[in-house]
């Protein structure tokens, strides 16, 4: 059975008896650690019940350290650098203030709110080194979950009270058609009059998809969906090539507008994302998420 290290020695009575070896009297030793003199004085004479020896001889009021306490000093040096050095490794393989953020993103996102987040960051902190992830909403929530990304630029996700979101701006949703199609002159489109239409959309996981779903059950109908993928920039390809029509947020207007056309949808039909920083709540004082999170606060407005 291996030896056991008496309860009374930790770390903190460890940085005391340092300060002590360093200020050379109770009072300077106390200053030094924002303690009293009893505190310290106890401390020390803890000590030296876990260690079972003197560590200390008395000459008049004062305490003079022995050779037994020169020993356990140069102990403690190294034992409390070494674990100031694991929790620094432990909470770099945490990701908690390492030297670079994986951020994950909707692709649709990448247009504009991540180049203008990522050069804040560059301002900020210099030397982070930013990755990028992209995926689908649900993708990024179980990236987060799993440690594999540090924040996520996404539709805030509802019912997760371990996520903290930021929200940075909300999105409204258009119908979508290639450009001089027979919808380009109405002022907003009835999905419920669109029975006959062939449809492109992103596969299940993306917020998009969800509100593509939900338009279409209002509308009465299941759409004809003739081919669905994996990221919103080939959709808009499909859509421009008049493969089919489909529902996109307003954020990609710029990128296609010369081939793809975006028409709002009738009030009824009216539909909404909200899109934010989120994060773990677990990592809230996370040093870079704070400095992220200030960037996006300060950014708000020229983020949609």
């Amino acid at each position: 059975m291996r030896n056991r290290i008496s309860e009374e020695l930790t770390f903190r009575k460890l940085e005391v008896l340092l300060a002590y070896m360093e200020a050379g009297n109770l009072t300077r030793a106390a200053e030094l650690l924002d303690v009293s003199t009893v505190s310290v004085h106890r401390a020390l004479h803890s000590l030296e019940e876990g260690v079972r020896c003197s560590l200390f001889r008395h000459e008049g009021r004062n305490l003079i350290p022995t050779d037994a306490a020169q020993v356990l000093a140069d102990v403690a040096r190294d034992v409390l650098k070494l674990m100031n050095d694991g929790i620094k490794a432990t909470r770099e393989a945490g990701g908690y203030s390492a030297d670079s953020i994986k951020i994950g993103s909707l692709y649709s996102l990448t247009i504009k709110t991540v180049p203008t987040l990522i050069m804040g960051m560059k301002l900020r902190k210099p030397d982070l080194q930013t990755e990028l992830v992209l995926g689908s909403n649900h993708d990024l929530l179980q990236k987060l979950k799993q440690g594999a990304a540090d924040a996520a630029l996404m539709a805030i996700p509802e019912g997760e009270p371990d996520i903290e979101s930021i929200p940075l701006f909300d999105d409204d949703i258009f119908f979508a058609a290639p450009v001089g199609s027979k919808y380009a002159a109405l002022d907003c489109v009835d999905l419920a009059a669109c029975v006959d239409e062939r449809f492109v959309s992103l596969t299940e996981g993306f917020v998009t998809f969800g509100g593509f779903v939900e338009a279409f059950r209002i509308a009465g109908f299941t759409p004809n969906v003739v081919m669905k993928v994996g990221d919103i920039f080939s959709l808009m390809n499909l859509v421009s090539g008049g493969i089919g029509c489909t529902l996109l947020p307003g954020r990609v207007r710029d990128m296609f507008e010369h081939k793809v056309q975006l028409i709002p949808l009738q009030q009824k039909f009216h539909m909404r994302q909200h899109i934010g920083l989120s994060f773990l709540r677990t990592r809230e004082r996370d040093p870079n998420l704070l400095a992220l999170a200030a960037v996006c606060r300060l950014s708000k407005q020229g983020l949609a």
